[in-house]
């Protein structure tokens, strides 16, 4: 009897013990909350960072995941948190998103349509630019710092005008081809149409719940929107952004695909789109068709990342997880034809060409590693390593500088600036115009004349630099300038800009 009530005593004594264990389980909601809501958004689908949903996470292990919320992830804006959320923590902030929602949010064409929106006060009577810089010549910035796009004149360096934007502009603006109209994607799917004749919102629409890029056809007619959540494409009509199709994103085999990004193929007169989750390029002929034909491309693993030589007859692909560097598609073929050993997670979305000792060559900075890779688009082969201070993110240059400017966009070099000799290619100046700070994304003016630094934080600025020099000749105070884009640069294709 002693026995069973000193037992029953030893029970009773842990229960306690029991319950205060089961208090102290970290609640991974408020957990979400406190620390991943601001990026991802609080419903988890997306903001500045992706969705975090199984359906998002289906290539992420979840040991790799607890690995990227302890410890960041250098090729993005995910800081680390190892020092601020215990094991315990990190594990059910792992657990919460791989759970699935009660039910999958449902973003199709009567959402899409209701939430297109046309301000009344638009004069569409006007023809030619309100201002008198050269409209051409003009810069827009975005500045995530506080949501905003300011548009700067070229030539005097004046701003002409700022308005704010969607929350979280990414992927680029695009422009249309005579220069007067620009288009804005923000990562939670709103498209806005900017004039820039009037310097006024024109329209806006929402075609996705995360969203990637958006592209533009090559006659300035469609609008593509490619999309994390839900699996889809989403064509607009570039005058209204009414809509025009949804295209379900699905493999061969049926099984459905984020999208990596689309891009204009304007030699081509196609769209090409990237799959996130599925080893397959599509290409689509003719946008602006009744019913546009899908040319599915077999590649052997999903691309996140491409580049296009300038005749557009290649692609270079990349996965960004990967590190088995990057494949060449012949896109006439549809075969591949040689893979490039890139390691250290190439970033070829911000690659550029030139032409060296009459070879044509393109130049890749790296996310992972320290270097810049140069690469004779004659051979596929890698003809010169050029080893940075640290990984960077953007590289630019234009026809009339003999050379291009890349940024250490991580680690503690973030504040230098490399410029390359393209004659050469070598690194001839390391350039520090902000101590501490990070400096990165350069932009030409449409002459070659100017380079546009961002001084990528909420104290921030556009710094002018005349490109022959490297003096600075005016500072524009900005809120974390992250992006520049020259409208004669983007429409004329410049060989020193992203495409």
């Amino acid at each position: 009897m002693k026995t069973i009530l000193a037992a029953a005593l030893a029970l009773t004594l842990l229960m306690p013990a029991a319950h205060a264990k089961d208090a102290k389980e970290p609640d991974a909601a408020a957990l979400y909350a406190q620390h991943c809501a601001e990026c991802h958004g609080a419903g988890r689908l997306g903001g500045t960072g992706p969705a975090l949903l199984p359906e998002n996470l289906r290539r992420l292990r979840k040991s790799r995941a607890a690995d990227v919320i302890a410890k960041g992830r250098v090729s993005t804006q995910m800081p680390a948190f190892g020092d601020t959320l215990s094991e315990a923590e990190i594990a059910a902030l792992v657990k919460y998103i791989y759970t699935p929602l009660p039910s999958m949010p449902v973003w199709g064409e009567k959402e899409i349509r209701a939430s297109r929106h046309i301000p009344v006060d638009v004069d569409y009577s006007v023809t030619r630019p309100q201002f008198n810089a050269d409209p051409l010549n003009l810069f827009v910035v975005v500045e995530s710092g506080d949501h905003h796009v300011s548009i700067l004149d070229g030539d005097t360096f004046e701003r002409l005008a700022r308005f704010r934007s969607r929350y979280a502009l990414h992927g680029g603006p695009k422009f249309t081809p005579d220069g007067r109209y620009v288009f804005f994607a923000s990562r939670d799917g709103w498209v806005t149409k900017y004039d820039l004749y009037t310097l006024d919102v024109v329209a806006e629409v929402r075609a996705g719940i995360n969203t990637r890029n958006i592209a533009i056809s090559h006659d300035g007619s469609v609008i593509a929107v490619a999309n994390y959540l839900p699996h889809t494409l989403v064509l607009l009509d570039a005058r209204d952004l009414s809509l025009k199709h949804i295209i379900p994103v699905r493999a061969a085999n049926g099984e459905t695909s984020r999208v990596s990004a689309v891009y204009q193929a304007r030699p081509r007169k196609s769209l090409v789109v990237a799959l996130k989750d599925v080893p397959e390029v599509w290409e689509i002929p003719d946008p602006d068709a009744e019913q546009p034909t899908i040319r599915r491309i077999a590649v052997p693993e999903p691309v996140d990342d491409f580049f296009f030589d300038p005749s557009y007859d290649h692609l270079l692909g990349a996965a960004r997880g990967a590190h088995k560097g990057a494949l060449v598609l012949n896109m006439n073929t549809g075969k591949v034809v040689a893979h490039i050993p890139l390691p250290g997670l190439p970033h070829l979305g911000s690659g550029i060409t030139w032409t060296w000792q009459g070879r044509p060559v393109m130049a890749t900075p790296h996310l992972g590693e320290g270097r810049i890779s140069i690469i004779a688009m004659d051979t596929w082969e890698v003809i010169k390593t050029l080893k940075t201070p640290g990984p960077g993110f953007f590289l630019r240059s234009h026809e009339k500088t003999p050379y291009a400017w890349a940024d250490v966009f991580f680690g503690p070099n973030k504040d230098k600036m490399l410029v390359i000799d393209k004659r050469t290619l070598k690194i001839v100046k390391v350039l520090n115009y902000a101590p501490g700070k990070t400096v990165a994304h350069v932009e030409f003016d449409r002459h070659g004349k100017y380079a546009l630094i961002s001084v990528w934080e909420m104290d921030g600025a556009v710094l002018v630099v005349d490109a022959n020099t490297f003096k600075v000749v005016k500072r524009i105070p900005m809120k974390k300038p992250v992006g520049k884009y020259n409208v004669y640069n983007k429409i004329t294709f410049s060989e020193g800009t992203s495409h």
